[in-house]
């Protein structure tokens, strides 16, 4: 009973390896293993050429899958032919039926091992991998290379035969690719920084754009209690004034109510009209379409919004279609580059 024990527990122990294995090196910082290569370091060494290679870095993939899966398969088949029978002839002493007894013995086997090795063989090395993918790579890759060694006629059969019945479904095959979460790209970029590659404005410059995304419209709007609006009732003269004394060079023009915006009135064209002979009586013909957004519409995806539009400016609506405010592409690029001053706004 001793000697069934060890093996399960040896076979659960493999499968938490192989489990490791895999999210370390899908997860592990190439920058750092290539310093600690860099500075000798033999194990960071060896696991470097594997997560540089998307080639490579499959085979070591398909390594962990086959190892977990023969590992699992044993365990259960190990435990239906070493434990059932023993757990069985131990009911049927308490007075279990033969068949019975051993139905229940198999069940519960079959069980308790699924669960250990959910437990200790799955979430266990998964959640440590996942906390420190360094540490965890460096120490499965010796076993994982002679596990390499192992497998190597069997990876080539079954990476083929996944790319061949991909390629019947007409689904592209695509390799395993190292990712990196955005707070793993923060610690790449303030290790950029601490080694002199980058300048402290520019990890700045960095940091906004990785967190452009979380910024939305509404956060970085002008409200619309603080917007320059035209009426389009006021006469061409008096836009005039009002144009010339204004800091901006794109105005909203509204009619009746300021929820009625129809349209955005450029500097531009209304210098041109005005020297030209006969103004008309209003800046209506002047006006051009002016585009709207959701307020909960992500910075980055409002510059290739605006992009797209060719528009400078938005106007940036609610979930019940009322207008909250303007947004123009300078407000989009003061988050990603700092405030930029206008000499024109006071």
């Amino acid at each position: 009973m001793l000697l069934a024990g060890a093996v399960i527990v040896l076979l659960i122990l493999l499968n938490a390896l192989y489990v490791a294995a895999e999210f370390a090196a899908v997860g592990v910082r190439r920058s750092r293993l290539r310093r600690m290569a860099e500075d000798g370091h033999q194990l960071a060494a060896r696991i470097l050429p594997v997560v540089e290679d998307s080639r490579e870095l499959d085979r070591y993939i398909a390594v962990s899958q086959i190892g977990i899966t023969l590992s699992s398969l044993i365990l259960g088949a190990y435990g239906q032919a070493v434990l059932a029978p023993r757990l069985s002839s131990l009911l049927a002493r308490f007075g279990f039926e033969l068949p019975s007894a051993e139905s229940s013995a198999a069940i519960f086997v079959l069980v308790s091992l699924t669960i250990l090795q959910m437990i200790i063989g799955e979430l266990v090395p998964k959640s440590i991998a996942l906390q420190d993918p360094t540490r965890t790579a460096l120490f499965t890759v010796i076993p994982m290379q002679w596990s390499l060694r192992l497998f190597s006629k069997s990876i080539g059969l079954l990476n083929g035969s996944g790319v061949l019945l991909l390629k019947l479904l007409g689904v592209p095959p695509t390799g395993h690719r190292h990712v990196h979460s955005p707070e793993e790209i923060e610690l790449l970029i303030a290790e950029s920084r601490d080694g002199g590659l980058l300048e402290p404005a520019e990890q700045v410059r960095l940091h906004r754009a990785l967190r452009l995304g979380l910024r939305t419209a509404r956060q970085l709007m002008v409200p619309r209690e603080r917007l320059a609006v035209i009426d389009a009732a006021m006469p061409f003269g008096d836009v005039v004034e009002l144009v010339a004394s204004s800091p901006y060079s794109r105005l909203p023009v509204y009619r009746g109510s300021q929820d009625n915006v129809i349209g955005i009135l450029h500097t531009r064209d209304l210098a041109i009209r005005s020297v030209q002979p006969d103004p008309p009586a209003s800046v209506t013909p002047l006006l051009r379409p002016i585009v709207r957004v959701p307020d909960t519409m992500a910075a980055d995806r409002l510059l290739a919004f605006l992009r797209e539009r060719r528009s400078h400016q938005s106007l940036v609506t609610s979930d019940t279609e009322a207008i909250v405010g303007l947004i123009t592409l300078e407000d989009v690029l003061s988050e990603l580059l700092g405030s930029v001053g206008d000499e024109f706004k006071r």
